[in-house]
């Protein structure tokens, strides 16, 4: 950590452990150019949870882009598919007929473990490591599917080996989707339309500032993730300095599930001052009232 970086580090740290929280915590912030405002453990590597959903998109409007795969046709989804955890595939029945679109945006918008899986059946587990190492990314890592029962598990995840990224390679990902560097303009418009409408917003957006009828003052495209005591939050902030923002966590105490996890909270507001002044936020204040 640069010497630019401990001033703003110690307050952010110490409003986290005066809180209580005790686990551990990556932040990376840059502008939209890549330039980098604070980092913190950047290149700490965590369990991805569903922020490894962010790559796949990014991947599946790439072969889009080249033809490789049209977002109209359809997959059917069969019994075996529907796994537990996020999302509702797992709720409806067999023989749905789904466009890829329609998979790309459940996977995001509401975290669907069922359909992000038939995008990784699709793409292709090597294929994915393959694509993310080629462009830099070896600390994100996809190992298989989510939620899979131990009898579809493959022998990684069998060994324990979990899905994984760090602050600094998701913020490098956004940061070149938001500048135009992984996709054309469509596509990239897509997947930026896809990450603004996800409704799981855990630690960025519960801060927003908002107006008196309750609208978010600032656009936020971004995917959380959870999982037990892991609470990660990767974005892109629309602030009047625009921000690119990836808070990865994992060693909370409190093991319920969102919402009331008040881990999700303590992050969320040891966070909030940072981004205001960063992203030059001034004479507003967040949901919680901590900028």
């Amino acid at each position: 950590m640069t010497k630019r970086h401990l001033r703003p580090a110690l307050p952010f740290l110490v409003s986290l452990r005066a809180q209580g929280y005790g686990g551990e915590v990556g932040l990376r912030i840059c502008d939209l150019v890549g330039q980098e405002l604070f980092a913190l453990n950047a290149a700490r590597v965590f369990p991805a949870a569903s922020t490894i959903k962010v790559p796949l998109l990014v991947l599946a409007l790439e072969w889009a882009q080249t033809g490789r795969l049209r977002l109209e046709d359809r997959v059917t989804l069969q019994a075996a598919d529907r796994v537990p955890g996020a999302g509702v595939l797992h709720e409806l029945g067999p023989g749905l007929a789904l466009s890829w679109r329609d998979v790309l945006t459940l996977m995001i918008v509401v975290s669907d473990n069922t359909a992000t899986n038939l995008l990784i059946d699709l793409l292709g587990v090597e294929t994915v490591n393959t694509w993310l190492e080629a462009r830099g990314w070896s600390q994100t890592r996809l190992v298989g599917g989510l939620q899979l029962p131990p009898e579809r598990r493959n022998a990684a995840q069998r060994r324990g080996e979990r899905n994984c990224t760090s602050a600094l390679e998701q913020t490098d990902l956004l940061g070149r989707l938001v500048r135009g560097e992984l996709l054309d303009e469509v596509h990239t418009a897509l997947a930026l339309d896809i990450l603004e409408r996800q409704q799981l917003r855990d630690v960025i957006g519960p801060g927003l500032p908002r107006a008196e009828n309750g609208q978010p003052l600032y656009r936020l495209a971004s995917k959380s993730g959870e999982l037990d005591g892991v609470h990660h939050d990767v974005g892109i902030l629309y602030t009047p300095r625009p921000l690119v923002v990836a808070l990865l966590s994992e060693g909370g105490a409190d093991h319920r599930e969102l919402p009331g996890n008040r881990d999700v909270q303590l992050l969320s507001r040891a966070l909030w001052p940072l981004l205001a002044t960063l992203g030059q936020v001034y004479g507003v204040h967040a949901a919680d009232g901590d900028i």
